[in-house]
């Protein structure tokens, strides 16, 4: 299917004509270019806007960036539409009048076709018509390519009738839309529209791409670059800077100058010297001496030059450093030296003590006065010592083989240096939320550990495990369950099960009744060895260690969220790739995620200064703590004590499993779990399927390969237990509106308490009496759940799930357009 204009005319018309041709009709839009076709456009609506001066179809822009002088091709435009109408024509003639080259096409797939062998700079998706497509989906699907990294897409809007408001342009930037058109025909609005992306958005990207090449240059550079922002924080060091100084990038990348270690060769006055030259704007050059991470001092030629920026002030400092009396033959010789530690790595290491070990970045350095003898004696220390991280030791062998490669070959392998020195190799980069302050909001609080600002008013909650209550039925076991809520369980093995009525029938304590069926039907007790009896007490005990005074995070939650777990493990693909350690591990997890929940966030207790802050420093603080007491209480007492009869060596690796998986239910690392899930299982799974079509069975092994493997197996319980944590926008939507009220009280909450103990608050947006709460959820199931249950329903094939999530999105956004903050409209 080709991707050239389906619109004829614009491009056919006279280059020359002043007027527009005689009108004439439109043949049918198709997806395919009729070569040289005489079928004029119609006429237009408008009147034509002047042909640009100077400017042909097929020329090329100079455009300055700083110094550089760059030419822009000319200019791209991808037009999708379903259906000709005046709006496509306008588009059309507009392109033609600007000098663009222009394709129309009618279907999503034609539109991919397209653009991935044009890589258009404009795209324009007509988004009035959904019965022909979702425009939405579309754009998803191009910004889901490589090459969409700096295109401009466009979509066309309907124009509001009468009174009727415009709808936010939020679920259009989420799906990666860069800006709406409210659907006007005229030729020189949409000239005018075309002429902004070309001068706006268009050459911002363009110019963005060049500066790939600045950094290019700066990463191969021979000479040691770092480059600091105004307050003297490290914001960019080279490859050049970390072998001379012996530091890895990440080590330094956001520390302040006056924390990395200073050299005290230098005279007691040579930094105040130097602020006195930059601070006034003044470039400065002289010798210093630099401290390397191993302590020893090289002295360097160095000069600093500041950066003016917006508003003409001091925005960064550039330095520019030298080591003093380098050779040329200190290259093959740290080659040499690379290579003999490897070599002496992979055969000796077993020999060596690994607490002698050291970068092998700090001891191949030259000693402070140029001379060869602490260089020797760091050679001698290089067979002695092992590199402890596996990626130094790949890092190092890359450098080798470039020494030795074709310039491709080397290039090649510098991309691949680049992307190893990464700190973070599958988390994307988030766009920016300060558009939507609910989402803003939702990412400061779930994805931050608080501004770690000490308020005084010490925050604390019990440490104490709550007592079983006597009045409470406690089943002996599956046979003395009460007939009410036997039958409240029915059907709890379908995705519509109703927590909310176990939860009634139970008196807010679901957890034992439900985990006592669920752990049954997987046959946990024969797996771990221990008696009905003393599982039945252990889920009491971890029940009563569930606050019930938390309007969310209870036992219901908990409950709920095992539900989940059990109803992923009963589908097909999960059960190939997950073995029966795995299947135990994720129960239990479900069951004790959130135990000792104090139904307040990370970032509250972090920045009142909690026990619980302190002790796990501000780090995945709740997690780490729902796992720890979960095994305090467990292992405390025989009579609870699940894991009691099992080998050590078992234990150990259901223990590990477990705490990764309670561990993976911290948002900070959202996004890495989803992309490393998405990229070592979901894209390997598909290129078997690729390549196995018309070839059934041929790639079995291969397919069994990346469900088993251990890491992805990690990867695959992670998921697990993350959708199973976050899936109350999948569920029927009179659970889901339940869960949607219970958080946002414990938000609320939590923002009241934190106004009366003067602590920052972390999510403004949940104030009780302003929060619009369909407003939440849109944000939270866009940036957090589409992507991931995408993914998800890829994998374990959940369509149910998919359908519900889609129908809640439209019932709380249908309550956002009529301006309701509440759960429900009016008359419900």
């Amino acid at each position: 299917m080709g991707c050239a204009p389906s619109l004829p005319g614009p491009r056919s018309r006279r280059s020359d004509s002043s007027s527009p041709p005689q009108a004439a009709r439109h043949p049918t839009l198709s997806s395919t270019e009729r070569p040289g076709s005489a079928n004029p456009a119609p006429a237009p609506a408008s009147p034509l806007p002047p042909q640009r001066p100077g400017r042909q179809q097929g020329a090329v822009t100079e455009v300055q960036f700083g110094p550089m002088t760059m030419h822009q091709d000319p200019i791209q435009v991808l037009l999708v539409f379903a259906k000709e109408d005046s709006q496509s024509t306008g588009f059309c003639w507009a392109c033609d009048r600007a000098g663009y080259s222009c394709n129309v096409v009618q279907t999503p797939e034609a539109a991919l076709e397209c653009f991935l062998d044009k890589n258009h700079e404009i795209i324009v998706i007509d988004q009035r018509h959904s019965l022909y497509f979702d425009a939405e989906t579309l754009c998803r699907s191009i910004r889901a390519t490589k090459s969409s990294e700096n295109a401009v897409i466009v979509a066309i809007a309907k124009r509001p009738q009468g009174d009727q408001e415009e709808n936010s342009v939020m679920p259009l930037i989420a799906a990666g839309f860069t800006r709406w058109y409210i659907e006007n025909p005229s030729i020189i609005a949409c000239y005018n529209e075309l002429i902004q992306l070309e001068f706006g958005e268009v050459r911002a990207q363009f110019k963005l791409r060049a500066s790939s090449t600045i950094f290019t240059a700066l990463e191969q550079s021979q000479e040691s670059i770092e480059i600091t922002n105004e307050d003297n924080i490290i914001q960019y060091v080279n490859p050049t800077f970390e072998v001379m100084m012996g530091y890895q990038r990440e080590e330094l990348i956001g520390k302040e100058l006056t924390e990395v270690p200073k050299c005290d060769k230098n005279k007691t006055d040579l930094l105040d010297t130097i602020n006195s030259y930059i601070k006034k704007g003044k470039e400065w050059q002289g010798m210093y001496y630099g401290r390397k991470r191993n302590g020893d001092s090289v002295q360097q030629n160095v000069k600093i030059t500041p950066v003016i920026g917006q508003g003409g002030k001091i925005r960064h400092y550039v330095s520019i450093k030298r080591p003093c009396n380098e050779s040329k033959a200190d290259k093959p010789q740290l080659c040499d030296r690379v290579q003999a530690e490897s070599q002496t790595d992979i055969y000796t290491c077993k020999h060596k003590d690994r607490r002698k070990s050291s970068d092998v970045r700090s001891n191949t350095s030259r000693g402070s006065d140029g001379s060869s003898q602490p260089r020797r004696a760091s050679i001698a220390r290089i067979h002695s010592m092992t590199i402890e991280a596996p990626i130094t030791k790949v890092i190092n062998i890359i450098n080798v083989a470039q020494e030795s490669s074709s310039e491709p070959v080397a290039e090649a392998l510098d991309r691949v240096l680049e992307i190893l020195r990464t700190t973070e190799l599958y988390s994307p980069q988030l766009g920016n939320k300060d558009d939507d302050p609910h989402a803003s909001d939702l990412v400061d609080g779930l994805m931050s550990d608080g501004l770690r600002r000490l308020s005084g008013n010490e925050y604390i909650f019990t440490k104490n495990a709550h007592t079983i209550h006597a009045h409470f039925h406690i089943p002996v076991s599956l046979h003395d369950i009460p007939p009410r809520i036997t039958e409240t369980m029915e059907n709890e093995d379908s995705w519509d099960f109703d927590i909310f009525e176990l939860e009634a029938a139970t008196h807010k304590r679901p957890l034992v009744y439900l985990g006592l069926k669920i752990f049954s039907r997987f046959g946990v007790c024969e797996f771990l060895n221990c008696s009905e009896s003393v599982l039945r007490s252990w889920l009491q005990i971890i029940e009563a260690n569930y606050h019930s005074s938390n309007s969310y995070h209870n036992s219901t939650h908990s409950a709920d969220v095992l539900h989940a777990t059990a109803y992923f493990l009963r589908q097909e693909r999960v059960k190939q790739s997950l073995e029966r350690t795995d299947e135990v591990a994720a129960l239990i997890a479900a069951t004790v995620h959130d135990v000792d929940h104090p139904g307040r966030t990370n970032s509250f207790l972090c920045n009142a200064g909690s026990e619980l802050a302190l002790l796990y420093n501000d780090t995945a603080v709740l997690e780490s703590h729902h796992a720890a007491v979960a095994f305090q209480l467990t292992t405390r007492d025989d009579k609870c004590n699940i894991f009691k009869n099992m080998e050590r060596n078992e234990y150990r690796t259901l223990r590990q499993a477990i705490i990764d998986m309670v561990l993976a239910t911290e948002m900070t690392k959202h996004f890495e779990h989803v992309n490393k899930f998405v990229n070592s299982i979901n894209k390997p799974l598909a290129g078997v399927e690729e390549n196995s079509f018309g070839n059934a069975g041929g790639n079995e092994d291969s397919f069994n390969t990346i469900l088993t493997s251990p890491e992805n197996r990690t990867l695959i319980k992670r998921m697990l237990i993350k959708c199973a944590d976050i899936s109350n926008p999948c569920r029927p939507l009179k659970l889901c509106i339940e869960w949607a009220a219970r958080i946002s009280e414990e938000y609320f909450a939590q923002t009241d308490e934190e106004k009366q103990q003067g602590l920052p608050v972390v999510m403004p947006v949940f104030d009780r009496n302003t929060c619009s709460i369909p407003k939440s959820q849109i944000s939270f199931i866009d940036y957090f759940l589409t992507d991931m249950f995408d993914a998800w329903d890829v994998f374990a094939d959940l369509p149910n799930l998919i359908q519900y999530l889609t129908t809640n999105f439209k019932y709380w956004k249908c309550l956002d357009d009529q301006k309701l903050h509440s759960l429900r409209p009016a008359e419900q």
